[in-house]
C-alpha cells in the first residue's frame, strides 16, 4: 500500500486524520519512548465512540491493520505500527465522579495526571500510575501496579464496568453481569485485546485526609551495599503493613555513579513509617526523608521529575522467593557495566502482596497474585546510534533474570519472549484465547504478543 494515497482513500474515517503527508504527521507517530520509530499509514484521534466505530469499520474494509493508543507508552511501541491504522483515544478525556455511589467514569483518553488531579480535588485517592501522562485505561487493562497497589488493590481491582468497541464496530457494555467472561479478561490481560476500550467505570475508596510519601536514598553508593539492600527488602516485605508500597532502583548512572533510591506512599503518618522503615535506615549511607501531604499533593510531586519523553528498553518479571546471597550478587552485577552510550541503567523492585495478593490469581486474567515484588531492568540512552548496544546489554541480562523469576508484567512487556501468553497469563492463557475467539473471531485486534486463538 502506498504511503502516497489519496485523501478520498480515508473517506469514512471521522475526528481527526492525520495522514504521512499531514504537516502534524512527523509528531504524531511519535511514541514516548522514542527509540520506537514506526511509520503508520493513518492516524486517527477519535472524539467520542463514533469515530472509534468508523475507525474499525475503514480498517476492515481495506484490510488494514489496527493498533489502539492512548497515552504512547508502550514499552514495545505496540500501540503503533508500520503501514497501520492508529485509532488515538487520546482525546476524549471526559470525567465524571458520581458522589452519591463514590464512583468515577472516565474515557479511555484520561492519562494518570488528569484522574488524580480530579479524584485527588474531591479528597480521594486513586490507584493509578506514576507517569504522569500514561493512560489510565492502558494501565488498568494490564492490572496496573503503583503505589496504592498494596492498600487500594491494583488499577483493575477497583473497575467495575466498561464501554468497549468490538470488532464490528458495536458498543458493549461489560461488567459482571453483562459480558462477565470479557469483563474479566479486561482486568490484566493488557491492552490492544478484544476492542477499543472508551471508558471506565472504578469505585474509588474512601476519601483520606492525607498520606507519607517515602523517599530512599543512598548516594555514591557500593555493590556491597547494593546486596545488604536487596536482602533487606526481600525479608522487608514478608510481613510488611499493607498500607506502604514502596519501589526502589540500584543503578548506575553517568552522572551520579552507584546509587540506590526508592520512593512510595504511606496511608499513615511519618512516624509510623520511620517505625516500618528502620531496617533501611540500619544500612550505612541511607537518607530517609518522610512528608506529610495530601494525596494529590504527593502525585504531583511523584510526578514532577518525569521526562517528557526517553530512549530506553525496559522490562520487568515476577519473584516470589526469596535469594541467596549469590544470587542477590550476581543481580548487582549486572549493572556493574553501562552499555556503551547508556546514560543510566538500573534493577528495580516494584513491591507487591498486601490488596494484590487478596484478589485469586484466577478471580482476574491477572494470574501472578501470589508474587512478592516486580524485579525489572533497564537502560535509558540519548543517542539513537547506541540503541543496539544498550538493547543488546538488556537481552543479555535478561537471561539471568528469566532464569530465577516466574512470569513477565504486561505492563512491562519483552518482544524476545517466546511462549508470550504463558509468560504473561500463567494458568489463565488458556481462558484468555477462548474468550478472544468469541469476541474477535476475525483477528481484527492483531499485534504482535497479542493473545491468540
Amino acid at each position: 500500500m502506498q504511503m502516497n494515497m489519496e485523501s478520498s482513500f480515508l473517506n469514512g474515517l471521522t475526528g481527526k486524520v492525520i495522514a504521512p503527508y499531514s504537516k502534524e504527521y512527523g509528531e504524531a507517530r511519535q511514541e514516548w519512548n522514542r527509540a520506537i520509530q514506526k511509520f503508520p499509514l493513518v492516524i486517527v484521534y477519535c472524539y467520542e465512540t463514533e469515530d472509534v466505530c468508523n475507525a474499525i469499520a475503514w480498517a476492515r474494509c481495506y484490510h488494514v491493520g489496527i493498533r489502539i493508543r492512548s497515552g504512547r507508552h508502550h514499552y514495545e511501541g505496540y500501540s503503533t505500527g508500520n503501514l497501520v491504522l492508529v485509532i488515538d483515544v487520546s482525546p476524549m478525556k471526559g470525567i465524571k465522579l458520581d458522589k452519591a455511589n463514590h464512583t468515577l467514569c472516565i474515557q479511555s483518553g484520561a492519562a494518570n495526571q488528569e484522574v488524580y488531579n480530579y479524584a485527588g480535588a474531591e479528597g480521594y485517592p486513586f490507584p493509578g500510575g506514576t507517569c504522569p501522562t500514561v493512560g489510565v485505561v492502558g494501565y488498568t487493562l494490564g492490572g496496573g501496579w503503583g503505589y496504592s497497589s498494596r492498600f487500594l488493590g491494583l488499577g483493575c481491582d477497583s473497575l467495575i464496568e466498561l464501554e468497549i468497541v468490538n470488532y464490528q464496530g458495536k458498543v458493549l457494555r461489560v461488567n459482571e453481569r453483562e459480558h462477565a467472561d470479557l469483563f474479566w479478561a479486561c482486568k490484566g490481560a493488557g491492552g490492544g485485546n478484544f476492542g477499543v476500550v472508551t471508558a471506565m467505570t472504578f469505585q474509588l475508596p474512601p476519601k483520606i485526609a492525607g498520606v507519607t510519601l517515602v523517599e530512599l536514598e543512598y548516594l555514591k553508593t557500593s555493590p556491597d551495599t547494593m546486596v545488604s539492600f536487596l536482602d533487606t527488602w526481600q525479608k522487608w516485605l514478608s510481613d510488611l503493613d499493607d498500607r506502604m508500597t514502596l519501589n526502589a532502583s540500584i543503578y548506575n548512572s553517568a552522572d551520579a555513579g552507584l546509587g540506590i533510591y526508592g520512593r512510595g506512599l504511606f496511608y499513615g503518618s511519618p512516624d509510623e513509617a520511620a517505625e516500618i522503615l528502620q531496617p533501611f535506615e540500619r544500612i550505612e549511607g541511607a537518607i530517609i526523608n518522610l512528608e506529610a501531604m495530601t494525596f494529590l499533593e504527593a502525585m504531583q510531586k511523584i510526578q514532577e521529575g518525569y521526562p517528557e519523553s526517553e530512549k530506553f528498553k525496559s522490562t520487568g518479571r515476577f519473584t516470589d522467593r526469596q535469594y541467596n546471597l549469590a544470587e542477590l550478587r550476581k543481580i548487582v552485577e549486572l549493572i556493574g557495566q553501562r552499555p556503551e552510550g547508556s546514560v543510566y541503567a538500573a534493577v528495580s523492585v516494584y513491591a507487591l502482596g498486601g490488596k494484590v495478593r487478596a484478589v485469586a490469581k484466577r478471580e482476574t486474567a491477572f494470574y501472578y497474585r501470589d508474587a512478592t515484588y516486580i524485579l525489572g531492568i533497564q537502560s535509558v540512552w540519548e543517542k539513537s546510534k547506541y540503541a543496539a548496544a544498550n538493547i543488546s546489554w538488556v537481552q543479555k541480562r535478561f537471561k539471568y533474570l528469566k532464569a530465577i523469576t516466574k512470569g513477565s508484567y504486561i505492563n512491562f512487556p519483552y518482544s524476545c519472549l517466546k511462549n508470550y501468553e504463558k509468560e504473561y497469563y500463567g494458568e489463565n492463557a488458556r481462558k484468555l484465547r477462548q474468550i478472544n475467539k468469541k469476541y474477535d473471531p476475525r483477528n481484527v485486534f492483531n499485534f504482535p504478543q497479542a493473545i491468540k486463538k
